[in-house]
């Protein structure tokens, strides 16, 4: 009997079930932390990727918007903020541009002028860039030109390393400008082109009497009177051309003669006052009768035209 209690003990211990296999459990739970492992790490490379991606971050500092400048409604067209091509305007991508033309007649005075323009250190103007032909060859080619002045990408000796405040060339009206003046007056209301300078001489006869300071030269008085209603209707043209766009009129001898026109200048192009020197020495002296070797011829010429009061100016400075 006790036989078979214990035979029946260990047919009980038989038939209990089995305990299931630990290598199956551990392979399981191996396989759902690395499918964990995988997606954690798929998560973490995205944004990583996304905060050190260089692109959007650049994006981000090029896209910040320059603060408000305290200008007059009327100014916000003519102010600009550039973005060279060439180099890059660092801290002073946010001082604002203003764009300007000198517009003149030759032996005007414009020369002059504009290494007066030079001589302030906010100033850039790049002289006759038009006087080679094939940028004035048709309009496409002058808005090119243009475009590349304005955008500060013309280098020229006349460009800054200081923050530039204004910047534009000297364009003579023999250069294209009067063939292509409806296009030339569009461009500047579009672009914004503040300041168009015209430069001119009260005394129109200068155009003719200014030639080399080391003789006296002979001036035909046949074309004398011709040629100076040529000069007089060229710039009345450009003047009527013109007259729209946002201008100021310039004479040589104001320039001369009252020290405040500079500063008259330096106030429409928004730029700080300072004090504006020219390196260039005046050749010609004295009154035009000890320059000119047929005076006589001349003065009997012009005696009792428009013209004659301007034989006896005085252009000193």
């Amino acid at each position: 009997m006790p036989d078979d209690l214990c035979f029946f003990s260990k047919d009980i211990f038989i038939i209990k079930a089995p305990k299931k296999s630990p290598l199956l459990l551990r392979m399981v739970v191996l396989v759902f932390v690395m499918v964990c492992g995988v997606y954690t790490c798929s998560i973490c490379l995205k944004q990583i990727s996304i905060h050190n991606n260089p692109g959007i971050l650049s994006v981000g500092v090029i896209e910040k918007p320059c603060p408000e400048p305290n200008i007059e409604p009327w100014e916000i067209p003519y102010v600009h903020y550039p973005k060279p091509k060439t180099y890059s305007r660092a801290e002073c991508a946010c001082n604002p541009v203003r764009y300007f033309a000198i517009l003149s007649m030759q032996r005007s005075g414009s020369g002059w002028f504009e290494t007066l323009l030079n001589n302030h250190t906010n100033i850039s103007s790049n002289g006759e860039i038009f006087s080679v032909k094939v940028r004035r060859s048709n309009v496409s080619m002058i808005t090119e030109t243009l475009d590349k002045i304005y955008n500060l990408d013309w280098l020229s000796s006349a460009s800054r390393n200081e923050c530039t405040a204004a910047i534009g060339l000297k364009w003579m009206l023999n250069q294209g400008v009067m063939q292509h003046h409806d296009e030339i007056v569009e461009y500047f209301k579009t672009r914004g082109v503040s300041g168009n300078l015209s430069l001119q001489e009260k005394s129109f006869a200068q155009n003719d009497f200014k030639k080399l300071a080391r003789y006296k030269p002979y001036i035909n008085a046949t074309l004398l009177i011709p040629n100076l209603e040529q000069v007089r209707d060229t710039t009345t043209k450009a003047l009527e051309y013109f007259k729209s766009t946002r201008h100021i009129i310039l004479y040589y001898e104001d320039i001369v003669k009252n020290h405040t026109k500079l500063l008259e200048v330096q106030d429409f192009l928004k730029v700080p006052h300072s004090d504006l020197r020219s390196r260039q020495v005046k050749i010609h002296k004295g009154s035009l009768s000890n320059l000119v070797e047929n005076w006589d011829e001349v003065l009997k010429t012009l005696k009792g035209t428009d013209y004659e009061s301007l034989l006896f100016g005085d252009y000193r400075r």
